[in-house]
Order: C-alpha cells, then structure tokens, then sequence
C-alpha cells in the first residue's frame, strides 16, 4: 500500500487528477454509483461473527479442555458421579473465565470504526455537500478544515497552513505540514509522503482539497482494522500448555492401552479389566492444571491490580514471565507525548535568557497560527511581559516559514521573529558573539546553520530567533521589514523520554529482557530518546529496507537491531514474527492506532491507559499508571505464575508418570489388581485437592531473576529421571506388602494407596526448589497445611467406617511404619536426585 502512495506522491496535481478521472470540481453524480461499486463503500470490512454460544463453545477444543472432558465421560461411566463432577465443574469455570477475560477484544475493530467522523464535506458537480463517509470513494475531493478528522487516504491537491496529526498512525509527535507540491525520492514511508494525509489523522490547523485516493479496507487504516479481525495468534503459553497437553494424550492412551491388554489376558476378566484402564486413565490426567492455572493467574491479576496493571487476559501474566523481548513504540511510551520547551540558547550554544524572553513574546502575542510548540513556548514558565503591547503581527506562511510580532515596550519598538532556522539566517544581517556584532557571511552563516543541524541531528526540532529595533513607528509591517535583522538564537523542542523509563529499562535488562524501539518517527529522533533512556543502540533498521529482506534474513537482522524506524504497521509485524521464528517471546507496547495489528501479534500487548481505544482493546494489559515501573512488577508476577504452574507440572510428571511403570509391574506380577479402580479415583481426588494451594507458594530468587518457558525436552528429561525413582519405591513397597508381610488383596491394596498419596503429595516439597525445602526454601503455610489435611485424611480412612467403602482394610502398626520409611527413603532419594539432575542437566527452563 505504501509503496502505492509512493507512486501517487511523485506525481503533480494534475497528473493524480487524469489518472483519477476527476476533477477540482469532483465527481459527476451520475458517475458516483458505479464508482462505489468498483471500489466498495467507505467502511472498515468486519469479518461475520459467530453468535454468542458458538463463541463459548469454541473454547472447549483445547486439548486439555478435550482430555479433561473425556475423563469426566470415563469417570462418570465408573458410576464415581461426584468425581466426574468435580472434574466437569473444574473445566467449566476455567472455559468461562477465559471466555470473559478475552470477549472484549472483538470489539477492537468496532472502536476503529468510531475513531472516523461521520461526515464529510466534497464537491459534488461543483457543489460542496455533505455526505456520509461511507459514500466518499475514489476520485472524490474533499475540503478539510482544522478539527476535522480525514476520512479516507488522500492526496493533497491545494493546502494553505495545513498541518495534521498522525502521531497515532505513524508514531512522530510533532504536526506534520502538509502540501500539494509533488516529492521526489524513492523508498519513502509513510511519515515521508507529505502530500498524503491518511484515514482517520486530525486536521490541526489551515484548510485544504484532498482528492480520494483509497478507501475503507484499502486505507493504512483499514488494513489495520482488517487485521484486527483475524484470531489472535497462539502465545508462547497457551503453545506450551497444548504441547503438554498432546504429550500427555499420547502417553496416557498408549499405556492405558497395554495395561488393558495386559490385565484382560492374565485376568480374562473383560469389564474388571477396562474398569481399572479407566481409572488409570482418569488418575493420569491433570485436571487440576486448569485450575491451578487460573487461580495462580488470578492472583497473579489481582496483586497487578493493587499496583495499577489492568490484566485483560489471564495468559498474558505467564507470558509476561516467559518475555526476553520487549518491542516498544516510541511515542507515548518511552516519551510523554508532549512537546516541551528544553533548550534557549545564544549562538554560542550558551543559554540565554534573552533568547527566551523574545522567543516567549512572539508566542505570547502570535494568533495566526495555534500549535503545540507555541504553546510550549507559553506553558515552560511565566514571564512578566505587562509592560509590553503589540503593535501589529506579520502572520506565518509556509513560503516564507516564519511570523514576527512588532512588540511596544517604554515607547521603543522591536520586531521579533522566529521560524525556519535557514529562513530566519537569510533574513538576518548579523549576530552578537561575545558582546562584539559580527556581520553574517557565508562562513559565519555556514557555522550557524552547522549548529541547528547538530542540535537537529540530536533529535531536537529547532526555531530560530531574531530581532531588529523599529525605527517607522506605521501601522502595518509586512514582511518586508523582515530584513537586516540580529541573530540572537535558537530554541529547541523535544518530546522527552518519561522520567521513570531509564530505571525500568534498566531493571528489565537486568533480568533477561531485551528492549526494541520500532517507531514510524525518524531515526534521528528515536535514537536521541534511547540514548536519553540509557539504551545500548546495537544497530538501525528502515522501514523501507525491510521490502528487500526475506523473513528468513530479517529474523537474523532483528536480532542485532535495536532501533526500526519509520517502520508502518505491517512492517512492524514482519519484526514481531521474525523474532517470534527465532524462539524468542515478544512483547509489544504501544498506544496508537497503528501499534494495535502488533498488540495482537505478540505473546503479550501492553498499552498504557491514555492510549487510543483501539490499542487498549487490543492489548492484552493496560497500565493504569503513567509510570512504567509497574512493568517490572509485571514481568514478576508472571514468573511467580510460571513457576508455580511448573511445580504442579513436575509433581504430576514426577509421580503419576512414574505410577505407570508400577501399574505394569503389578498387572504382571501380582494375581489380584495393585488398587481398585475406585481407590485410584479416591487418591486422585486427594492428591489434587491437597494441590490447591500451590498459587499461595513462595517463589524463589533465582526463578524470578530470568525468563521461564515451556520447554518439553527438559519436561520429558524430569519425567525419564523422576519418573523411574517413583516406580521402584513402588516395587519396594509392592516387595514389603506382598512377599515379606504376605498380605491379603484388600491390605495390599490398602498399604499401596497410603504409600502412593504420600509420595505423590510429599513430593512437591522438594520438586518446588532447587534448594534444600524447609531450610533454604520454605513452603507457602497453605501448602503445608493443605498437603499435610489430606495425606491425614488418606491415611485414617481405613481406620473408620468409611473406608469399607472404598475396600480399605487397616493395617497393622509394623505395616504403617515400613511404609513411613519408604516414603521417607524415596523422599530423600528424590532429592539427591534433584541436586544431580540440575547439575548434569544442561537443559532448562529459559
């Protein structure tokens, strides 16, 4: 599309005109029709939505939501009602707290919608009339005026003072002037088309004819609309949990199927066989991961809250965790969006007081023209001016690009004027350097200009000031008293960098995030605001240099870039992809119309809360706050997420895994089954419910210092090294129960049950740390309380009258504490195993 408009700006007036088939007068009525038949109406294109419940629905096909839901099925064919319907009831405040939290979004391409006016004034067979924008198409001209909004991509054919905003679009933060002349140059972006003003950017000030080039889907704008239509991509998290979720599939499927097969052919017993396969199947799936997620999630969106961080989609606090790139606008996010005062300077580059206090009545006095640099002028301090009167005003043009005011003060007059640096130099015959008046030549004249440029190269936008004392007291000046005037300086503005982003960033770089600016503003300004914000510039990339790099080739160039200026949306999201296909998790911070496609293309989208509606609804967190420190604090809560997420991944990996390998032995072995398909759901219900409190835990130091990801390579690593521990405890204790205390079916059954919900629950106390549980790492006292309840409740079960119901028999003292010391033994195996396994293993979580 760029590339388009490209074309159209090189060309005259006159040439857009003919190849348009218009007119400086517009369309032909009778010709209107066919047109918007051609080109389609004016309007942002949604795609058709599916009703309220099919949108619900659609949030059962995840594949864990899949496997829980065919445990429930399996569980509730046992006739165990109540399992089945705690495991159903898990699945569906999961289902429904994701479908609330993420329903918003959808309304993202209707707030573009209303960001356009609903009119707009074109010339309709030589007549101006008032249409709809809807009915605005192609080859239509349109007057604009200040305070209008431009209601479809346009080239500019006459203008007169005529400045836009499209700092939402394009990201620059200053107006933008805009002419009819056409531009010559190749590979321009869209902040250097200055003879096109695009959908939806704000007229500032003066008038103009624009004749219609694009519109509704066809407009940068509308390109991002259409964009926000397409399904938000899959996160790093959600990719991972599906992962785990597949693996655990294949896995439970595989073995449920042999131990069936198994069980039947030794058995010959047909349903007692499936029963127990089943129930195997049911006490392998995680169905308190869903759970687990959401309420450590929830906690995690509830201590942002407290700190001002809006969390609209849950998974975005983990993804916040897994983040090591971190893609940020420049406008509004690194900068305050404000044009400030920040330099008065003489021609030495001393700061002068003198140079502020004319460059402060010039503003002051000034009507023709209101802009925000102006108004920085009058806004960076109050000067006391009441002995002053103005005597007339030589208004700014855009030929000439400066405006005087003739100023009265004790009866003397002066006319200060300010503008254009090399306007103003040409317009002035001298300068004052070290209280000595020297004539400009082309050698001092040189220097000067050397000095805006410096300061412009800098990032600055200058205006220089000059003035000359008023000798013909007449009414009216014109620009022809404009002449044989003093130098006296320079004033520059900024839009600074917040004041609270250096240490943020600095912080975010200290735990493992990278920061990338990608800007539509120019390369000149976005590397003086990141040298101002402490960032290490490792390299510059254009937006139109991105065109002749392959995705491949720009994944590797991403990499080693930190500034992507004057870069348009699209672009924008070839470099979200790019470092995405690199294994990397990106976030993107934006608050303009044009930072919305990359909201939703990274892992996580963060805008702050005075950004547009557009970014806001596409992000998946809002800042509250001004100050972006809240991010870190963000980015922490999301490992804490992570981590404790992982723990309940590792516990089940680590136990229900290694139960496997047991079932199997004991199928082969032992002439009755190791456990009654009903005590296997019973342990299951137990051993996760004693699980709940894990959101509570403590998280340690080192987990939080760097970036946490889904890796299954080391998920399968854990699962092969603490899986076999498991299964030969098991063995250990299937050896004591049947072949040392000869123990009848029931007993044994009995004794394997309490062995089981001990080691499986015990285990997360060590699992949950790389350090030594309860002496370098200490266990939430939620956990330790909740853990601790239901082992207890386990193990006095088949001392009550309840536990005839489920086939327990009590075992003798000698029985009990030989399975104390198994789960003690496998206890302390399973940490030396621990301290081994996270010194011989390379592969981790990052």
């Amino acid at each position: 599309m760029v590339n388009i408009l490209s074309e159209i700006s090189h060309l005259s007036v006159e040439e857009v005109l003919k190849k348009l088939e218009t007119g400086e007068k517009g369309l032909d009525s009778r010709d209107v029709a066919n047109r918007v038949d051609h080109y389609g109406r004016n309007v942002i294109v949604e795609e058709k939505r599916t009703n309220f419940l099919i949108d619900f629905l659609l949030n059962f096909k995840n594949p864990l939501v899949i496997i829980l839901l065919i445990a429930c099925g399996l569980s509730f064919s046992l006739g165990e009602t109540v399992d089945a319907a705690i495991i159903f009831s898990i699945v569906l405040m999961s289902v429904i707290l994701n479908f609330v939290q993420e329903y918003s979004a959808s309304k993202a391409a209707q707030k573009l919608k209303e960001k356009i006016s609903t009119t707009a004034a074109v010339l309709r067979d030589g007549k101006e009339v008032e249409i709809p924008i809807s009915e605005v198409t192609v080859g239509d001209i349109v007057i604009l005026n200040a305070g209008d909004l431009v209601p479809a991509d346009s080239r500019v054919i006459f203008a007169k003072d005529f400045f836009t905003n499209q700092s939402s679009l394009t990201g620059e933060s200053f107006p933008v002037e805009k002419t009819a002349h056409e531009i010559i140059g190749a590979d321009l972006g869209l902040s250097d088309l200055v003879n096109i003003v695009f959908t939806g950017s704000a007229v500032e000030t003066g008038t103009a004819k624009v004749v219609v080039l694009n519109v509704g889907q066809h407009t940068e704008f509308g390109k991002i609309a259409h964009s926000m239509n397409v399904r938000a991509e899959e996160s790093d998290f959600s990719r991972g949990v599906n992962n785990f979720s597949y693996v655990i599939l294949r896995l439970t499927v595989v073995f449920v199927a042999i131990v069936f097969v198994f069980n039947f052919f030794l058995k010959h017993d047909f349903w007692g066989s499936l029963f127990f396969a089943i129930a195997i199947a049911v006490g392998l799936t995680p169905e308190l991961l869903p759970m687990i997620m959401s309420i450590t999630m929830g906690k995690g969106s509830l201590a942002m809250a407290k700190k001002g961080v809006v969390v609209k989609k849950l998974t975005a606090i983990p993804n916040f965790g897994s983040m090591d790139i971190l893609c940020t606008d420049k406008t509004g996010t690194l900068t305050e969006d404000r044009i400030e005062l920040v330099k008065y300077t003489d021609i030495s580059g001393n700061e002068s007081e003198h140079v502020l206090l004319h460059a402060y009545l010039n503003s002051f006095f000034e009507t023709s023209i209101t802009n925000p640099m102006d108004e920085a002028v009058r806004n960076y301090k109050k000067i006391d001016i009441g002995n002053y009167t103005k005597v007339d005003e030589v208004p700014f043009d855009f030929v000439r690009k400066k405006m005087s005011i003739i100023a009265e003060l004790d009866g003397a007059r002066v006319m200060i004027t300010k503008g254009a640096p090399e306007e103003v130099v040409k317009s002035s015959s001298f300068v004052e350097i070290n209280g000595e008046k020297k004539n400009i030549d082309h050698v001092l004249s040189a220097q000067i200009l050397k000095q805006y440029q410096d300061s412009s190269a800098d990032g600055y936008r200058v205006l220089a000031v000059a003035i000359k004392p008023i000798n013909d007291r007449k009414a009216v000046y014109s620009k022809n008293d404009e002449s044989e005037m003093e130098l006296i300086g320079f004033i520059s503005f900024l839009d600074p960098a917040k004041k609270d982003v250096k240490n943020v960033l600095a912080d975010l770089n200290k735990m493992g995030i990278e920061v990338k600016v990608i800007t539509g503003d120019n390369e000149l300004v976005t590397e003086k605001i990141c040298r101002d914000v402490g960032m290490n510039v490792k390299g510059v990339l254009l937006g139109h240099e991105i065109s002749t790099i392959t995705n491949d080739a720009l994944r590797v160039v991403a990499e080693k870039t930190t500034i992507f200026a004057r870069f348009a949306p699209d672009e924008k999201n070839r470099v979200i992809h790019a470092l995405k296909s690199g294994n990397h998790v990106v976030g993107y911070m934006g608050d303009g119309i044009n930072d919305a496609p990359s909201l939703r293309a990274a892992d996580v989208g963060i805008s702050v809360a005075n950004a547009v509606d557009v970014a806001k609804e596409s992000a998946h967190i809002i800042l509250t706050h001004r100050s972006l420190r809240v991010m870190r604090d963000g980015v922490i809560e999301g490992r804490k997420t992570f981590a404790n997420t992982m723990k309940y991944v590792m516990m089940g990996i680590s136990s229900n895994f290694g139960n496997m390998f047991s079932v199997l032995g004991a199928v082969l072995f032992l002439p009755f089954l190791p456990m009654l398909p009903i005590q296997i759901l019973l342990n299951n219900l137990l051993y996760d419910f004693s699980q709940v409190t894990i959101p509570t835990d403590k998280v340690d130091r080192d987990y939080i210092d760097r970036p946490q990801r889904w890796d299954m390579g080391f998920i399968k690593k854990f699962m092969l090294t603490f899986g076999p521990i498991s299964s030969f405890f098991d063995f250990v204790t299937f050896y004591l129960l049947f072949a040392v205390f000869k123990l009848p079916a029931a007993a044994f059954q009995t004794g394997w049950f309490l062995e089981s919900l001990a080691t499986q629950t015990f285990v997360i106390y060590i699992i949950r740390t790389k350090k030594l549980p309860f002496i370098e790492s200490m266990p939430s006292r939620s956990l330790m309380i909740s853990t601790v309840v239901f082992v207890g409740i386990g193990w006095l079960l088949p001392y009550t009258s309840i536990g005839n119901y489920f086939g327990f028999y009590p075992l003798p003292l000698v029985v009990l504490l030989s399975i104390v010391i198994v789960v003690c033994l496998y206890l302390i195996s399973v940490e030396i195993a621990k301290r081994v396994f996270y010194k011989k293993v390379a592969v981790k979580i990052v």
